[in-house]
């Protein structure tokens, strides 16, 4: 049999009951989305730095790093606001690797579904509950993001499923901001479609469900650099580059414009240690031009522990077994450094 049903998952509803968020937890969520929704409906001017692991693949690395940044937002909050980088789906390019917590809770065994959906959770709410922090995932499944959905207060869409249907009918219903990266190819139209499918309102089937939405009006664009058609990879974070697409947001007017700048993939040519250069460049154009400042809310950090990458069995604590991140004193410095040039 090609296509085997192995066993029916839980709803989230039971998963929400068997490993509950405090009330303790929920307060401070409700905080955190409400100070993450005023900084992208520009009531509030501080810079958002998403930042994280590419993949989050172990939970005490994951929660200890995730408290080395509460303790630098405790020093920049005038200025910044931090959303955690927990991503528990990894996209893979070729569908070949290691997908994820969520496929698999312990990288180096056997994927389990039913115990990472379980691992993934846990993961978040002790990120919550231990730090104060709400986080960031990737909505790679549109159907899995249930099972999140009271815990996460930012949600990426990848540059490969920023077309599929689902993913953008699915963040029309979110109630927390929501970026669409460009395309690999760098086409923005696609990703402006993207914005304006999820800012809609539309009826549709999830989970089993004929389910209705309103529409976000917090979905906005991650610029992440593209790749042309001899795999060769081009950065759109230069100043023309992101004064374009203003000029396209004014056009189609839509609610709440915001621009995310990606430093790493095709940004950084794939180099992480080149995302520290990249971020001066876009908070020093925030300066040169008033609209790049009105526009631009924030940046796209890959950090960990320890920078590069390592092979899944490498046994090194805090290191990337996906994409080669920033290491932590360089991405402490660099949180300051940006900081104090805002």
């Amino acid at each position: 049999m090609s296509f085997e049903l192995i066993k029916q998952l839980p709803s989230p509803q039971e998963i929400f009951e068997l490993i509950p968020l405090s009330e303790a937890g929920k307060k401070a969520k409700a905080l955190r989305d409400k100070m993450i929704k005023d900084v992208f409906e520009g009531k509030d001017d501080r810079f958002i730095l998403i930042i994280g692991p590419c993949s989050a693949d172990n939970e005490s690395s994951v929660i200890d790093y995730v408290g080395r940044l509460k303790a630098v937002q405790k020093e920049v909050e005038d200025q910044i606001l931090i959303i955690p980088r927990i991503y528990t789906n990894k996209p893979r390019t070729t569908g070949i690797g290691y997908k994820g917590m969520l496929h698999q809770p312990d990288a180096n065994k056997e994927a389990n579904m039913l115990e990472g959906i379980k691992a993934i959770r846990r993961l978040h709410i002790r990120a919550i509950e231990e730090t104060g922090l709400s986080c960031a995932d990737e909505m790679l499944y549109p159907e899995n993001y249930a099972y999140l959905s009271d815990l996460l207060s930012y949600v990426a869409i990848g540059a490969r499923s920023v077309e599929n249907q689902q993913h953008r009918l699915t963040s029309s219903g979110l109630e927390i901001p929501v970026g669409m990266k460009n395309p690999t190819s760098g086409d923005i139209a696609v990703m402006l479609n993207a914005i304006q499918a999820a800012q809609s309102e539309h009826t549709f089937i999830f989970r089993g469900y004929e389910a209705k939405t309103d529409g976000n009006p917090l979905t906005h664009s991650i610029m992440r650099g593209s790749v042309d058609q001899y795999g060769r990879n081009f950065p759109n974070y230069h100043y023309e580059d992101i004064m374009h697409l203003i000029n396209e947001y004014e056009k189609k007017q839509f609610e709440n414009p915001a621009i995310i700048i990606d430093l790493n993939h095709s940004n950084s040519n794939k180099r992480f240690d080149e995302q520290p250069r990249i971020a001066r460049e876009v908070v020093r154009n925030r300066h040169y031009d008033e609209k790049m400042k009105k526009y631009v809310k924030g940046l796209m950090i890959e950090s960990y522990i320890e920078e590069g990458t390592q092979a899944i069995d490498g046994g090194i604590y805090g290191k990337s077994i996906t994409d080669p991140c920033l290491g932590w004193e360089m991405s402490e410095k660099l949180i300051k450094e940006i900081a104090k040039k805002l």
